[in-house]
């Protein structure tokens, strides 16, 4: 007999790091015991991701004070997507 989740975390949905083919969010519902492939990949997405932005932030340090206009539009647009990740991730972990 399967007993019921112990916990409200186990039954809430998780975004995933990249989007359904018809370009809406994509959700899983796992066990954060007993994480899925799904999970698991979604994991390792979210761990290059963060090692892209402290790439990215190296790069806008280096930047900020030489780039030219285009350059510093394409920065901003490249932190602001970095930042968009970041912060869905770091929502997921807070709870």
């Amino acid at each position: 007999m399967r007993s019921e989740p112990d916990s409200e975390e186990s039954c809430r949905p998780r975004r995933l790091p990249w989007s359904r083919a018809d370009g809406k969010t994509a959700y899983v519902i796992a066990d954060p015991e007993r994480p899925g492939r799904v999970s698991r990949l979604a994991d390792a997405a979210e761990d290059v991701q963060l090692e892209m932005a402290g790439v990215l932030l190296g790069h806008a340090r280096q930047l900020a004070d030489e780039a030219g206009p285009q350059e510093l539009r394409y920065l901003v647009a490249e932190l602001t997507r970095s930042l968009s990740d970041i912060l869905r991730i770091a929502q997921r972990v807070k709870r």
